[in-house]
């Protein structure tokens, strides 16, 4: 029965993950449009980063990405670089980008089922909590979410409304109903969403 339940259950919106590296646009778009860092920027990627009591790795475990521009490391995929611009950012800032992009809440999508993901609360978001964040561990959205929040980067800054029926037609091929593209908020500048 329960496999006979999951096999029908839609993972774009009623499951949630971990979105990992993908999430680095999202602090990247926030840590530009803060100008806490700017693409020619270097930093210098020893293979991992001490944050409070912790060392948290980089992905490239064969070594380091050593001295690159922020531009560089966006391509690079660098975890110190992100979570030392999410430390810039700060726990509030990062939140306040976390929900501008709509991730604390269910996209509202017309389909039935959807999930709202399992964030992180800014009172307790301490240095390490923040810096796994910045590269997408450590809370949940829905794939939705996240293809949401990355179009807004990519549309001018723009969150837009998700949907899945852009008309509703009747049998003798009238249009009964429109589903019209519309703006949720901005979430970035269109400047960032150009850079």
């Amino acid at each position: 029965k329960v496999a006979q339940n999951n096999q029908w259950r839609n993972k774009i919106t009623g499951e949630v993950y971990e979105p990992g590296s993908v999430f680095k646009i999202i602090t990247a778009a926030a840590a530009l449009e803060e100008k806490a860092v700017n693409l020619t920027e270097t930093f210098t990627c020893r293979g991992f980063l001490q944050v409070a009591d912790r060392r948290i790795s980089c992905w490239k475990t064969d070594g380091s990405h050593g001295t690159q521009t922020f531009g560089k490391a966006i391509c690079n995929s660098c975890n110190p670089v992100f979570m030392t611009i999410a430390a810039r950012l700060g726990p509030t800032k990062f939140m306040e980008y976390y929900e501008a992009f709509g991730l604390t809440e269910k996209t509202g999508v017309d389909f039935p089922g959807e999930e709202i993901g399992i964030a992180h609360n800014v009172e307790n978001m301490g240095p390490v909590e923040l810096a796994v964040s910045s590269f997408g561990q450590t809370f949940k959205i829905t794939p939705l979410q996240m293809i949401s929040a990355v179009s807004a980067v990519a549309n001018g800054g723009k969150l837009m409304q998700p949907y899945i029926v852009k008309n509703v037609i009747s049998a003798d091929g009238v249009v009964e109903k429109t589903t019209t593209p519309s703006v949720k908020r901005q979430a970035i500048s269109e400047e960032t969403s150009r850079t």
